[in-house]
């Protein structure tokens, strides 16, 4: 601590440079303060700090991390603890550019498994990014005194010591996060692919919030057709909608909840706050939000069950383009999906290509079916029910086609879900029989797709490495922009990190002995899953948050070849 007291005050007034002779650990007593990577001007990415507090200060009861889903919780909380705290104390505008900010990795509505905070047997430690301050490129020797020691110590004390955070807040997010994880298996040994829970609050503030609606939304009520009561280990009994496996649809007028629900489902595969009104929704683990994706590349994917007899005799088995229309990119998600394992596809109709979903009888009547090459995917949706194990969830709208191949029909009314399955199916008879199709190529039998190595470069320039993320919905590696607009099911910008580390990590392990794309992934995911998300960097950082494999494909699969 004087050691670092006094650098501080040698360098003051000095050319930015020389914040790097402060790299190295100090004690502060109480905590040990780590300077892994100072910045390099006060523009740049501020500097990684670590601060690790041993457990006979921390004090973190065992039975409240005695398990990796408590694990997971207790660290998502103590990361929001440690932000909160530097929210209050911490003064930041210090100076030019960055000077002053202070910063720790941490969660929106969603709990994820990330390397913010750490807890272990010795302590807590956790990673930290601070701005050093500076005006125009002098040191401030004076400012970052006070951040290291008037600001930092209170956010330890206050947001890394148990003693000092509310035990009750705290149990309540360990078990409400242990609940969701018992609730998503329970899904699965009573074959069942979402559950919404009694008084979930759905509606979201804008589509740019993801916080719960503040006032005038109506707490979800299941019909009593579809509901289930589930005993929790911590919250005790509960109730709340049921959906079993098959193919679900989810209709009703315009602005009724119908896309409302269906986004609470897509979020469903992830734990959330207590709090955020969508705790007791859990879907399907494995579940993919689909939709039309104009423009997309697509890479040795096989469409055929969806596409084939293209004019020109081209090749659907192995699809490829750099310039996807609606009806290939919806087919090819689909299929890639599938590759991936997931049991059951979430569709919207608004986001879906119109001539991909379905072709009413009197285009069917006009245009003969060897002059289509395209399969709707309602002639396909039992199909990969029936010998997939796939279920589907259609938001739809538009169209009572769907009605005759669906096994329940969840009709939105003012935010309201009824039960209409019965009214749905006597109306279907009044209609022709869906038309047979081919039968689907067996999902065994897809292809191993590998993606070309040189696909995989993460070169930029001179440098052997160059990966980032300026948005969630944007990855850079190398000379690629991976555009991921379109999957729907990323929350955080942790987790676009993180794919593109993961992405190098497969690149440079598995991509070549691997026997596919998918079983490489696999692979990459079973590591960081043993020994922690710090194998994918080099250096120590905070700000890594595991994705899905579902994602990770999506964006190997989203790169192009002419970079």
């Amino acid at each position: 601590m004087k050691d670092l007291d006094a650098l501080l005050r040698k360098i003051d007034g000095r050319g930015y440079k020389a914040y790097k002779e402060i790299e190295g650990v100090y004690s502060f007593g109480s905590y040990t303060l780590s300077i892994d990577h100072v910045q390099g001007d006060p523009f740049a990415a501020p500097s990684r700090v670590s601060i690790k507090v041993p457990s006979q200060i921390s004090k973190f009861p065992k039975e409240l991390w005695s398990s990796p889903i408590r694990k997971k919780a207790l660290q998502d909380y103590i990361g929001r603890a440690a932000l909160r705290a530097v929210r209050e104390f911490v003064r930041g505008g210090r100076g030019t550019g960055k000077s002053g900010q202070v910063d720790i990795a941490s969660g929106n509505q969603q709990v994820l498994i990330r390397n913010a905070v750490n807890l272990s047997p010795a302590g807590v430690e956790a990673r930290i990014t601070i701005g050093l301050p500076a005006d125009g490129r002098r040191i401030l020797g004076k400012e970052a005194q006070k951040v290291f020691f008037h600001e930092l110590p209170l956010v330890v004390d206050r947001g890394l010591v148990f003693s000092n955070l509310d035990p009750r807040h705290m149990a309540c997010h360990v078990e409400s996060v242990e609940d969701q994880h018992f609730l998503r298996n329970w899904l699965r040994e009573n074959k069942l692919i979402a559950f919404v829970g009694e008084g979930s609050i759905l509606p979201r503030r804008s589509g740019i919030d993801d916080s719960p609606l503040a006032e005038g939304a109506l707490p979800f009520k299941p019909p009593e057709s579809l509901l289930k009561k589930v005993k929790l280990p911590n919250r005790g009994e509960i109730g709340g909608m049921a959906i079993p496996r098959g193919v679900t649809l989810i209709v009703g007028g315009g602005f009724h909840g119908k896309s409302t629900l269906l986004h609470a489902l897509e979020r469903g595969v992830y734990d959330h706050i207590p709090g955020d009104g969508r705790e007791l929704v859990v879907t399907e683990e494995t579940a993919v939000k689909v939709r039309a994706e104009d423009g997309r590349v697509i890479w040795g994917v096989d469409i055929s069950p969806f596409i084939d007899n293209l004019p020109f005799g081209r090749n659907t088995t192995g699809f490829t383009t750099d310039n996807a229309s609606g009806s290939t990119s919806q087919a090819a998600n689909i299929m890639e999906a599938l590759e991936g394992g997931t049991g059951l596809l979430l569709i919207d109709e608004d986001t879906s290509a119109t001539n991909f979903m379905i072709r009413d009888e009197r285009m069917q009547a006009l245009v003969s079916p060897d002059r289509e090459p395209i399969t709707p995917f309602i002639q396909r949706v039992r199909e990969l029910y029936e010998c997939c194990g796939l279920s589907t969830v259609i938001v739809m709208g538009g169209s009572g086609d769907y009605f005759e191949v669906s096994d329940h029909v969840i009709m939105m009314d003012t935010y309201a879900p009824l039960d209409v399955t019965e009214k749905a199916h006597s109306l279907a008879p009044e209609r022709l029989n869906v038309s047979p199709a081919p039968a689907l190529t067996p999902v065994e039998s897809m292809n191993k797709r590998k993606p070309p190595l040189e696909r995989l470069s993460a070169r930029r320039g001179k440098k052997e490495v160059k990966i980032d993320t300026p948005e969630m919905s944007t990855l850079l590696f190398g000379e690629h922009r991976i555009d991921l607009s379109s999957v729907e099911q990323l929350v955080h910008i942790d987790q676009t990190r993180t794919i593109g580390l993961m992405i190098l990590y497969y690149a440079k392990k598995y991509a070549s002995s691997s026997p596919g794309l998918v079983e490489g992934l696999k692979l990459t995911l079973k590591d960081v899953e043993e020994k922690g998300l710090d194998i994918l960097s080099p250096w120590k950082v905070g700000t890594l948050a595991l994705p899905r494999l579902h994602e990770i494909a999506a964006a190997v699969n989203r790169i192009r070849a002419d970079a």
